[in-house]
């Protein structure tokens, strides 16, 4: 029963992170359709919001996985 609970959980710590990059991609590919000459700022963007995306999800498992160590 604890691993259930552990994978479940780990499940729901990725499961937004994996969202908003999912979104964040689609959002800046739609972006670069439409001006193409604005790369370098929407590029930026897109890094930063997804290593502050993975940042969360990285902290939520290693919470996960102390907590259930």
């Amino acid at each position: 029963m604890k691993t259930l609970t552990v994978a479940v959980l780990m499940l729901l710590s990725t499961l937004g992170p994996s969202l908003v990059i999912g979104y964040v991609g689609y959002g800046a590919v739609k972006a670069l359709g439409r001006n193409p000459s604005a790369a370098p700022r929407i590029f930026l963007a897109m890094m930063l919001v997804f290593t502050f995306a993975e940042a969360i999800a990285i902290i939520a498992m290693l919470v996960i996985f102390n907590l259930f160590r």
